[in-house]
């Protein structure tokens, strides 16, 4: 099965936000990602990464660009099934870094670039995010 998902960088005063997977999670447990999250049938994606930034960081955003596309393949926690998502990520940005949290993330942190890299290098990043930040070298 194949999915798409959304996914955006923003950017604030040279800081990129990133949420920290919450601990009880069975993808990714405290590894930190982009935000953003599933399409849903007949959603446009561009709607959907606005809703799920709005969800997972109270955050309303302005899609600016495509910044990478990647492939993150995984195992569907309820059904054990194998999917194949497809992930836009785009570059968005913000009026506010006042962050508010869903229950999906333990914390979230504002990043400068060199932290970013730090991250990857560290493997603290979910597999997305280190695929994202590492195929396309300029943040």
């Amino acid at each position: 099965m194949w999915g798409l998902t959304v996914r955006g960088i923003c950017e604030v005063n040279g800081k990129i936000l990133l949420l920290k997977v919450r601990s009880k999670s069975s993808h990714d447990a405290n590894r930190w990602e982009i935000p953003g999250g599933k399409v849903k049938k007949g959603e446009f994606f561009d709607d959907a990464l606005r809703r799920e930034y709005l969800e997972e960081t109270g955050l309303e955003i302005t899609i600016e660009s495509l910044y990478n596309t990647i492939q993150n393949n995984y195992t569907a926690c309820k059904t054990n099934e194998q999917i194949k998502s497809i992930q836009l990520i785009m570059k968005v940005t913000s009026r506010s870094d006042e962050v508010k949290i869903s229950e999906e993330h333990d914390e979230y942190g504002w990043f400068s670039k060199d932290e970013v890299y730090r991250m990857i290098d560290e493997n603290l990043l979910s597999k997305a995010a280190m695929n994202a930040f590492k195929k396309n070298k300029e943040l």
